[in-house]
């Protein structure tokens, strides 16, 4: 499969991390850790004051807008869709992704901009706390056919299943205008709690799955990876389940399951974003055309660099590194 240009949906929100010394605050709160939990702006100032002595760190966040700007970074044409306030917050946010060379599609809502307050445990899990905000307010008038013009793929982030009917309305429109759908299901509680309406979703329009372990089981029911693979395969054109320090499964309906491993980090500080740099890295090498094996060594490059850092933003010598090891994987000189 090949793509060429890719726009992506999701909720534009800006990263509050914290590195927790412990999980206490995690079981105080009723959090599930590594899980994604949506609250309301209240609730999210209360743990911001709980953890306010605690290091931290702001930096662009959002699903799909972290693979997105990771695409761009990488070479590849890309969009994306989104709600901010109109705010400082929101500004910087739609001027950064200008910077970056992406084409914001980025409205404005009557809210102040969404924010995601990420808890980092010792580890590097994350546990997520989301403020939509604005991005809440993203509608289906917002996404008209004009929107897709050019694109050949929509890439959607799982976490935008907070709203059924927009989600649905962006897939039937990018399919109406004739792209791809990708999707990345995101958490495995959000999985649980959408099952149904994500399964509705996935067999009448979606193309390419992106899923972690525990995704690929929520959504499968199927514990074993493998079998949760082809659970999902045979209802999209291509599956991709990550399965942690194991690399990653591989399958297109109809084809052979292609096992891809790691990049070994040179120390696991925070998974955010890890699981967006991964379907960056593969996007970015379906739009070049490159094997499923290279799409997937690519994708455990980017994914592997990210988990280096606190959040998704790091220096230029650790993307020299990257451009050089993904030219060694176009030649075939880097697989895993």
């Amino acid at each position: 499969m090949q793509i060429k240009k890719v726009i992506g949906i999701g909720n534009a929100l800006t990263d509050f991390l914290v590195n927790l010394r412990n999980d206490d605050v995690l079981q105080r709160l009723n959090l599930g850790k590594g899980s994604m939990n949506l609250v309301d702006s209240e609730f999210q100032r209360k743990i911001q004051g709980e953890t306010a002595d605690l290091p931290h760190t702001l930096s662009l966040g959002g699903s799909a807008s972290n693979t997105i700007r990771c695409m761009a970074r990488l070479g590849a044409e890309v969009g994306l869709i989104g709600k901010v306030g109109r705010d400082s917050t929101g500004h910087f946010f739609e001027q950064a992704l200008e910077n970056l060379g992406v084409d914001p599609h980025i409205y404005h809502g009557v809210n102040r901009s969404g924010r995601c307050l990420a808890l980092v445990s010792p580890d590097g899990e994350r546990t997520m706390v989301t403020y939509l905000g604005a991005a809440l307010e993203l509608c289906e008038a917002d996404i008209t056919p004009s929107v897709f013009e050019g694109y050949d793929c929509l890439y959607i982030e799982g976490y935008m299943v907070q709203s059924h009917s927009v989600i649905r309305h962006a897939i039937k429109t990018a399919k109406a205008c004739g792209l791809k759908v990708a999707i990345d299901l995101a958490s495995y509680n959000v999985v649980l709690e959408n099952r149904a309406f994500l399964l509705d979703l996935v067999d009448k329009y979606v193309d390419i799955i992106f899923a972690n372990e525990q995704e690929a089981a929520a959504f499968s029911g199927e514990q074993d990876p493998e079998k949760a693979l082809e659970f999902i395969a045979a209802r999209c054109e291509l599956a991709i389940v990550k399965i942690g320090t194991r690399g990653a499964l591989i399958k297109e309906q109809g084809g052979e399951r292609i096992h891809v491993g790691i990049m070994a980090a040179a120390k696991r500080v925070d998974t955010t974003g890890a699981g967006d740099f991964y379907a960056a890295g593969f996007m970015a090498g379906l739009c070049q055309g490159l094997s499923l094996r290279q799409c997937g060594t690519i994708g455990a490059i980017a994914a592997g660099k990210v988990i280096e850092v606190v959040g998704t933003t790091f220096g230029e010598d650790a993307w020299k590194e990257i451009f050089s090891l993904v030219e060694r994987v176009k030649t075939e000189k880097y697989l895993f």
